[in-house]
């Protein structure tokens, strides 16, 4: 097993919190990420790019200004901001929340506080609410505001605090040998101070996955029970990729601490079947309309079975209802490399699986987030196969041939067997695997079989889906060539 030296660091980030950028001192330990608010917002140099809430820096104090700010909006989303305020109000209408990755945040010249006074040449000094909302829906693409930033209203929109507003209550083990400590479920306040510290066990560190990060400096953290996700800003691309490969290996160096508490607490393994490794990765999931994004899910290997989650399975009721369960002796890798476009550098990093099943032929492609990620999955995956095969030895299915009821039976050493199912089950055909010539099926319930014999092709109606059959022998084969050495 590879030993995953932790990493510590510690450095300025920026939290999304309530559509609003807050600047964090974040500190990284081998078991958690600590984040504590920084008590002012700093100058817009200091910050990552943009200040918070996504916007321009704060005017200086005597510049006076009124702003004319140009914001054109794309093809898809609106202007991305919320407004407060309004003649009902007694105030101005305000800028309240500027939405990341929209058009507003784009442009980089508003932040929240300033005040719209005019939308297009519409003055709105003296609109209503409902006056200003509706400007603003009809100004179309290329919106030009004139506004004011105003330092007194500021109070008027509320900071966020990372001690009651961070959406992270991530579900805490419930058993106790899973737990490994008080810090690994949800995250813990530390006194007056807004500060709250993440246990990183079974988090799920991920880049370009549920928001987009066109400037590729976003981080995302995914809690254990996928409810929750905490988006991280760093000031360029080298410090997020830094970020991000700490953040990573540190929860990757948790898994043997986590696999050796999920087998104690399973009883050496599930129904006697010991895991062999667990973790967070992306499969992509098609959508209405034919286009495809990327989930988070949660995938475990047993000696027996491939396994999916949709969080982290604390419990043995948990562990009992996988979102989906596939024996690996009927399952196969089918790719493995670089993709199209990347998570962080350039080119996604896939794997696809196909498992032989009574409804056919179901497929799964899986991206991950670093090359050893992708080796260490492919080798699981591979070896847990062949693992399999040796382990089940055979498999026996009935089927008619020619009219009578036979049972096909495969050995994983012995080959081939047909006999019958009645009179004493006497032995029809007996082959090796040496002789078989042929293999193919009709993807309905027909299997096809030559060895070569004077009996000719062998047609066999499994009266169900050959596939979970077909997969099984090539991963039967394909075990007792790796096992000669023939196949690396």
């Amino acid at each position: 097993m590879a030993v995953w030296t932790r990493a510590a660091k510690a450095g300025l980030l920026e939290l999304l919190l309530r559509e609003r950028w807050v600047r964090v001192a974040a500190e990284l330990s081998g078991e958690a990420l600590s984040l504590t608010a920084e008590p002012a917002e700093p100058p817009a140099e200091q910050l990552n790019g943009l200040p918070n809430g996504g916007g321009a820096a704060e005017p200086a104090a005597g510049s006076g200004g009124v702003r004319r700010v140009r914001v054109v909006k794309a093809e898809a989303g609106g202007l991305g901001i919320s407004i407060k305020g309004g003649r009902e109000n007694r105030m101005p209408v305000l800028i309240s929340r500027i939405f990341p990755g929209l058009a507003a945040e784009r442009s980089g010249e508003l932040r929240l506080g300033d005040a719209i006074l005019a939308v297009n040449g519409v003055d709105l000094r003296d609109a209503t609410h409902d006056q200003a909302v509706q400007a603003l829906k009809r100004a179309g693409r290329e919106v030009v505001l004139e506004v004011k930033f105003m330092r007194e209203v500021t109070p008027y929109i509320k900071k966020p605090s990372l001690v009651s507003d961070l959406p992270w209550e991530g579900a805490a083990p419930q058993s106790p040998s899973l737990s490994g400590s008080e810090d690994s479920g949800s995250p813990k306040h530390h006194g007056a101070r807004d500060r709250k510290v993440i246990p990183l066990k079974m988090c799920f560190a991920a880049r370009n996955l549920s928001m987009p990060d066109l400037e590729n400096r976003l981080i995302e953290l995914h809690s254990p029970d996928s409810r929750n996700t905490l988006i991280l800003r760093c000031k360029d691309t080298a410090t997020a990729h830094s970020w991000f490969t700490a953040l990573h290996a540190n929860i990757t160096a948790l898994l043997p601490q986590v696999l050796a508490e999920l087998n104690a607490t399973l009883g050496g393994g599930a129904g006697g079947r010991e895991v062999k490794h667990i973790a967070w990765l992306a499969e992509q999931a098609r959508l209405d309309g034919g286009r495809q994004q990327w989930r988070p899910v949660l995938m475990a290997v047993t000696e027996k079975d491939l396994l999916l989650y949709d969080a982290m399975p604390w419990t043995r009721d948990a562990w009992a209802s996988p979102c989906h369960s596939y024996p690996l002796v009927a399952t196969r890798l089918v790719h493995s490399g670089s993709g199209r476009r990347s998570p962080s550098l350039g080119s996604d990093l896939t794997f696809a699986t196909r498992t032989g099943s009574r409804q056919g032929i179901e497929m799964h492609v899986f991206r991950v987030e670093t090359h050893r990620d992708l080796s260490c999955w492919t080798r699981v995956l591979v070896q847990g196969c062949h693992a399999a095969a040796e382990l089940i030895k055979e498999v026996s299915v009935g089927c008619t041939l020619g009219g009578q009821e036979v049972k096909l039976c495969i050995h994983y050493e012995g080959g081939f067997t047909v006999c019958r199912e009645e009179g004493g089950g006497s032995v029809l055909f007996r082959y090796p695997y040496e002789k078989l010539k042929m293999s193919a099926d009709d993807g309905i319930r027909t299997l096809y079989l030559d060895f070569g014999g004077p009996e000719g092709e062998l047609a066999l109606d499994l009266h169900s889906c050959p596939k979970p059959i077909v997969f099984i022998l090539h991963t039967f084969l394909s075990a007792k060539v790796t096992r000669m050495g023939l196949l690396v």
